[in-house]
C-alpha cells in the first residue's frame, strides 16, 4: 500500500495536467469523466489506507530529499495517520460528488475544461496540505489552495466585481499566511526541525519556554484566521460567492476553510500546553460565530446566507478547539462538510433552475417545481439547525457540552445563541425560497425546472450522509451503539506511539448533559415551528433594500465592516498609490528619463547645425582645428 500512497494526491494533479493541456480538444463528457475519475481513484486509495490504519500503525512515505541547508533537512514525504486519512476521506469523498455535480452545472460554460483543471489542482493542493509529514509540505499545500481559490473565485473574470472578490481573497489570505510563516520559522528555531515526528516527539519529552509555545500557537492561529475566515480576516469568504456554486461548495465544505481547523488540531500538543493561546482561539471563534450569525439574519442572496453560515460554523469549530475538544471540532468539520456541501449544491440547483437568480425575494413556491431540491434542502436545513438525530444535532451538542464543562454557563449560553440564530436564518432562507407564491418574473417562472440527474444524485447522497453522519460520534450517555467511535479512532497511536488526538475529558453529570441537549433542541424546534407560521404571511417576507432601517439596515450592511476596512485600509492605500504614481513614477522617474533624452536631443540638434553642407564652414573648421593643435603643442 505504501507505494500507492503518492498516487492519492498526484492523480488529481495528472487530471489537472490532462484537462489543462488538452481539455480544449476533448469533449465535455471526456473532460468531466477525467476530472471526476481521477478523484474517484484517489478516494478508493484513501479507503484502502483507512483500512490499513484500522489494523496497523501510521503510514510514512518519503519520496526524496527536498531541501538541505545546514542542519535543516526537509523530505518530500507523506504521513498517513488517523487525522490525515479522515480529512482525506472528506476531501476526496465530498470533492468527488462536487466534481460530478459540476458536470451538469457547468455544462454550458465556455471554460468547462479549465474549470475542471482548476478543481483538480485545488484537490491536489488540499491533499498535499493534509498528507505532508512536515510544516514545509503543509505550507506548500496551504499556498496552493490560496492560489486555486483565486483562480476559481475569479473564474468568470469578465465581471470586474468577481475579479475584485478573487483579489480580496488572495490578499487577505496572504495576511494570515505571514503569521503562519513566522510560526513555522519559530518552530524551527525552537525545535531544530520541521518534521512532525521530531517536533511533536520533543513536545512529549522536553520542556520549553511557555511564552515561546504561546507565541507559536498564536502565530499559527493567525494563519488559520485567514484560511478559515475568522475575525478580523473573514470578509473575503462571503465575497467568494462570486465563483460558480460548485466552487463555493468546495471551498466552504471540503477544502480551503477546513485547513485552519486541521492545522490547530494537528498541533493539539502545542495548544494543550498554552492555556492563553487556547483561550484566544476560543474567544475569536465564539465572537466570529455570533457576528456571522447576526449578519446572516438579514442577507437576501441565497449563497450569501450560506456563506455567513459557514463563517459562523467555523467559529463554533474554533470554540471547540479552544476548549480542548479537538476531536469534537473535527467531528463538526465532518458533519458540516456533509450538510454544507448539500446546501450549497442545492442552492446551485435553485439558481440553475431559475436561470441565474440568487435573490430569495424573487423566489417562492419552488417546492412544487423542484421537489428533489426541496427535500434535500429541507434535510440540509434541519441538519445545520440541529434537528434531533441529524448530523448537526450530535456535533453541535458535543461542542456545547465541552463549552459548558470548560468555559462555564456564559460561554455555553453565547454558543447556544449562535446555534439558535443559525436555525433562525436557515428557516427564513428555506421558507422564503420554497413556500408561498412565486415572486420572480414570468420568464423565470417559465424557465423553472428540476435539475438533471447528474446534479440531483450527488444531492441525494449528501442528504443521506447529513442524516446518518452524526452517528459517527454519538454521546456516551445516549447509549447508541458503541458511542464516541470517532474519538476512539483519533485516540489511536500515530507517530512516536502517541495518540494522534488524545481523548478529551468531559466532567459533566449525565443529567446535566441531558438538560443541555433538551434546552438547545427545544429552542431549535420552537424556531422551526415559529418561522413556518411566520412566513406563511406574505407581509413578513424580506423587504427591499431601500425599505430597511435601524438594526435591520445595519445587519443587511454587515455592520459596515467592509466599509470600515475600505476606509481604513483600501482608500489610504489607493491614495498613497496615486501619490507614488505621480511623484515617484511620473514626476521623478519618467521626468529623469525624459529630461535626459531631451538634453541629448537638444545637444544633437545644436551640433547638427555644424553639418550644413557648406564647404566654407568645413574649411574654417579644419583651419581652426589645425590652429588648436599647433597651440596645444606649443603650450
Amino acid at each position: 500500500m505504501n507505494t500507492l500512497v503518492p498516487f492519492i494526491p498526484f492523480l488529481p494533479l495528472i487530471g489537472f495536467a490532462i484537462n489543462g493541456l488538452f481539455g480544449n480538444r476533448l469533449s465535455k463528457n471526456a473532460v468531466g469523466m477525467i476530472g471526476s475519475g481521477v478523484l474517484l481513484l484517489s478516494l478508493l486509495l484513501t479507503v484502502a489506507c483507512f483500512n490499513q490504519l484500522a489494523s496497523g500503525g501510521a503510514i510514512q512515505v518519503n519520496l526524496y530529499p527536498f531541501l538541505a541547508v545546514d542542519n535543516l533537512r526537509i523530505n518530500f514525504g507523506f504521513l498517513i495517520d488517523q487525522l490525515s486519512v479522515w480529512m482525506m476521506l472528506i476531501v476526496t469523498g465530498v470533492g468527488f460528488l462536487i466534481h460530478v455535480y459540476s458536470i451538469g452545472y457547468m455544462h454550458d460554460d465556455a471554460g468547462f475544461y479549465k474549470f475542471f483543471a482548476y478543481l483538480n489542482l485545488f484537490i491536489f493542493s488540499m491533499l498535499l496540505l493534509i498528507m505532508g509529514d512536515n510544516f514545509v509540505m503543509l505550507f506548500f499545500g496551504w499556498e496552493g489552495v490560496g492560489l486555486c481559490s483565486y483562480l476559481l473565485i475569479g473564474f468568470w473574470y469578465e465581471n470586474r466585481e468577481y475579479g475584485k472578490a478573487a483579489r480580496k481573497a488572495f490578499i487577505m489570505n496572504r495576511i494570515g499566511d505571514l503569521g503562519l510563516l513566522l510560526g513555522i520559522f519559530l518552530i524551527y528555531r525552537t525545535f531544530g526541525s520541521l518534521d512532525y515526528g521530531v517536533v511533536f516527539g520533543q513536545l512529549q519529552t522536553g520542556t520549553f519556554d511557555h511564552s515561546v509555545i504561546t507565541t507559536i500557537c498564536v502565530l499559527l492561529f493567525i494563519g488559520a484566521m485567514g484560511k478559515s475566515a475568522q475575525i478580523p480576516l473573514y470578509t473575503w469568504l462571503p465575497d467568494a460567492m462570486a465563483g460558480p456554486t460548485p466552487v463555493s461548495a468546495l471551498i466552504h465544505a471540503a477544502t480551503m476553510v477546513t485547513a485552519g481547523v486541521y492545522l490547530v488540531a494537528r498541533c493539539n500538543g502545542m495548544y494543550s500546553l498554552s492555556h492563553e493561546a487556547s483561550s484566544f482561539v476560543a474567544t475569536i471563534g465564539l465572537a466570529t460565530s455570533l457576528l456571522a450569525a447576526l449578519i446572516g439574519l438579514r442577507q437576501n442572496d441565497i449563497k450569501k446566507v450560506l456563506a455567513y453560515s459557514t463563517v459562523s460554523q467555523l467559529g463554533l469549530m474554533f470554540l471547540a478547539l479552544g476548549m480542548g475538544a479537538y476531536t469534537t471540532a473535527i467531528f463538526h468539520v465532518t458533519t458540516h462538510a456533509f450538510f454544507k456541501a448539500l446546501l450549497f449544491l442545492a442552492a446551485g440547483s435553485v439558481i440553475h433552475g431559475l436561470g441565474g437568480e440568487q435573490d430569495i425575494r424573487n423566489m417562492g413556491g419552488l417546492r412544487k417545481h423542484m421537489p428533489i431540491t426541496f427535500w434535500v434542502f429541507l434535510i440540509g436545513t434541519f441538519a445545520i439547525s440541529g434537528f434531533p438525530f441529524l448530523a448537526g444535532f450530535f456535533s453541535k451538542d458535543e461542542i456545547f457540552a465541552y463549552t459548558f464543562a470548560h468555559g462555564g454557563p456564559i460561554w455555553w449560553a453565547m454558543g447556544a445563541t449562535s446555534a439558535l440564530l443559525t436555525a433562525v436564518y436557515m428557516c427564513r432562507l428555506f421558507y422564503v425560497t420554497f413556500f408561498g407564491n412565486f415572486r420572480g418574473t414570468h420568464e423565470q417562472e417559465h424557465h423553472m425546472h428540476e435539475s438533471p440527474l447528474v446534479m440531483t444524485l450527488p444531492l441525494m447522497l449528501l442528504a443521506a450522509l447529513s442524516v446518518v453522519g452524526g452517528f459517527l460520534n454519538t454521546p456516551h450517555f445516549m447509549h447508541l451503539g458503541e458511542g464516541q467511535w470517532l474519538a476512539h479512532w483519533f485516540a489511536g497511536n500515530g507517530l512516536n506511539n502517541a495518540p494522534v488526538i488524545p481523548m478529551a475529558e468531559l466532567h459533566l453529570e449525565e443529567s446535566t448533559e441531558w438538560t443541555l441537549m433538551l434546552v438547545t433542541t427545544g429552542l431549535v424546534l420552537l424556531v422551526l415551528a415559529a418561522f413556518y407560521f411566520l412566513y406563511q404571511n406574505t407581509r413578513n417576507l424580506p423587504v427591499s433594500d431601500s425599505a430597511q432601517a435601524g438594526v435591520t439596515k445595519v445587519l443587511a450592511h454587515k455592520f459596515y465592516i467592509d466599509e470600515m476596512y475600505d476606509f481604513l485600509f483600501v482608500q489610504p492605500m489607493e491614495r498613497l498609490s496615486k501619490l507614488f504614481h505621480y511623484y515617484v513614477d511620473v514626476w521623478f522617474i519618467d521626468g529623469v528619463v525624459n529630461n535626459i533624452g531631451s538634453v541629448i536631443q537638444g545637444f544633437g540638434a545644436y551640433v547638427r547645425k555644424l553639418q550644413n553642407g557648406n564647404i566654407e564652414y568645413y574649411l574654417i573648421g579644419m583651419v581652426a582645428g589645425a590652429v588648436l593643435l599647433v597651440l596645444s603643442m606649443y603650450f
